[in-house]
């Protein structure tokens, strides 16, 4: 079988790299930028730290700060406006995966037309986006680096995955200064969709050896960081490593794909307004629980990532120790127990259950689900 492999063309990386992506803006010859972000973000002043490098280089900024936590079509539309109002030439997604996905959903408007859910699905655009400039302030939804872009259709309470390589950035920005002082909780979040991705990557039905190496590293670098980038939010090393291990993860599942956990996140997130992270962390261990019937050993080799001793271990007994490490992590990063704590309802189940699945129909999952399995799944998770 032959496969494809999706990556921005430039990912600059590490503490100092915003000034060289904004050198690199300028070499470009942007003229006038849309700057997708949230209210956050701009009142702090990151907004303006990157404004301020664009007027040096003589490069113009607009600023859309509308971004909800998870980005409607309402979003895209607003932001949409504001670009054509501005003839923007480029747009800049400053945040975590929010801002990005939502200025991916501009991006690939302005230059395909119509609206964003008519992009629903895999590869349905004409054209390439406008060229988009994607600077990430969180270590989790590696959304500045794939061409997944996740919006809300606010009428239908769903989310909707548009997975299409135009939306792949141009270029994307990882420095890890922008990271620091995040709270807690969304350090947590963040951290714990990284190791979903990387670990729905590692047992794709799509893996690749090349995929297998990079979601591997990112389990590692997860284990070894996310405990201390949540407890010392000033960490500077692992800041960075957590910005490696996200991207790694990016780079997994970009071009390995996800499974059911995301097909179930992305109802909860829809239908609840849930944080994605924190969904994807309580669904994790039951998820791959269920994997395990078909492949132990991949858990197996994932116990193994996150540090457990696994040399006496059978695949059943490693994919066990697999799901423990997982919940352990949860635990020592704040993580909620069970959906319930969120807000989630055992009545709902059903219908969650049936979009989930049309959901997945995208996905890579390695063991294919009936709605009942799905739904006992949630039921689990509660």
């Amino acid at each position: 079988m032959s496969s494809a492999f999706f990556i921005p063309s430039v990912n600059l990386m590490g503490a100092g790299c915003l000034t060289e992506a904004a050198d690199a803006v300028k070499a470009h010859g942007f003229k006038k930028a849309l700057i997708v972000t949230d209210k956050v973000l701009n009142q702090i002043g990151v907004v303006k730290q990157v404004v301020d490098l664009l007027v040096e280089r003589n490069v113009e900024a607009v600023v859309f700060d509308g971004t909800q936590p998870n980005p409607t079509m309402g979003n895209v539309e607003a932001g949409l406006a504001l670009l054509k109002a501005n003839d923007c030439d480029f747009v800049i997604s400053l945040g975590g995966g929010s801002p990005h996905d939502c200025a991916k959903g501009v991006a690939l408007v302005a230059s395909n037309g119509g609206s964003i859910s008519d992009y629903e699905g895999v590869d349905v655009s004409a054209k390439p986006q406008l060229p988009l400039v994607a600077i990430n302030t969180t270590a989790g939804t590696a959304s500045e680096m794939t061409r997944f872009c996740i919006i809300t259709d606010e009428a239908r309470h769903i989310k909707m995955a548009i997975v299409d390589k135009n939306t792949t950035p141009l270029m994307s920005v990882n420095d890890p200064e922008l990271m620091l002082a995040k709270p807690a909780s969304l350090t947590a979040a963040t951290g714990m969709d990284a190791l979903t991705h990387a670990i729905e990557a590692y047992v794709s039905t799509a893996a690749t050896p090349i995929t297998d190496a990079v979601a591997i590293k990112a389990m590692e670098l997860i284990q070894a960081h996310l405990r201390t980038a949540v407890n010392d939010g000033q960490n500077l090393e692992a800041r960075e490593q957590m910005a490696y291990a996200q991207f790694m993860a990016g780079m997994a599942f970009n071009n390995a794909s996800l499974g059911y956990v995301h097909a179930m996140a992305h109802q909860l997130g829809g239908f609840y307004d849930l944080p994605h992270g924190v969904c994807n962390a309580v669904l994790l261990p039951h998820v791959q629980r269920y994997n395990a019937k078909v492949c132990p050993e991949r858990l197996r080799d994932v116990a193994k990532a996150m540090g457990v001793n696994v040399e006496s271990m059978t695949a059943e007994q490693g994919a066990d120790a697999a799901l423990e490490a997982i919940q352990v992590l949860s635990k020592d990063v704040g993580i909620p127990a069970g959906l319930k704590d969120l807000g989630a309802k055992n009545e709902d189940i059903s219908i969650l259950a049936d979009n989930a699945l049309k959901d997945a129909c995208g996905f890579t999952n390695p063991k294919q689900a009936t709605h009942e399995e799905i739904s006992e799944i949630f039921a689990a998770a509660m």
